[in-house]
Formats: structure tokens, C-alpha cells, sequence
């Protein structure tokens, strides 16, 4: 009797100990897309920055009624 009841609360511990593991992974993947997405911000940004900019002027040049700059 007190057997089986050790095998079943050893069976219960190992469920509760892979339960924390996983959350663990789940917060590192997290955190991995995290920092890939600020990689990228950080990456893209100018080159975004620019195309606006570069459309913006383009606009501005095409058409005198425009009362507003290009200021960013």
C-alpha cells in the first residue's frame, strides 16, 4: 500500500517539476522574440525613416499647393 501511494506521489512531483520547465522555456522563447524584434526596429529604422522622408519631398516637390514641410 504505501508503495503504490510513494509511486503515485513520484509521479505527481515529476508532473509538478515539468510543469516549471516548461514555463521557463515558454519565458526564454519570449524573450528571444523579444530581442529579435527590437534587432529588427533597431535595424530597419533608419531605412524606414528614410523612405518616408524621401516620399514626403517627392510630394512636396510635385505639387506647389502644399503648405507643409517635411519635418520630423
Amino acid at each position: 500500500m504505501f508503495k503504490t501511494l510513494k509511486i503515485l506521489l513520484d509521479a505527481r512531483l515529476a508532473k509538478m517539476e515539468e510543469r516549471g520547465a516548461s514555463a521557463v522555456e515558454y519565458g526564454l522563447l519570449i524573450a528571444g522574440i523579444a530581442a529579435l524584434i527590437v534587432v529588427a526596429v533597431f535595424a530597419l529604422g533608419p531605412i524606414v525613416k528614410e523612405a518616408f522622408s524621401d516620399t514626403c519631398d517627392e510630394i512636396v516637390a510635385g505639387n506647389t499647393d502644399i503648405a507643409s514641410t517635411c519635418d520630423s
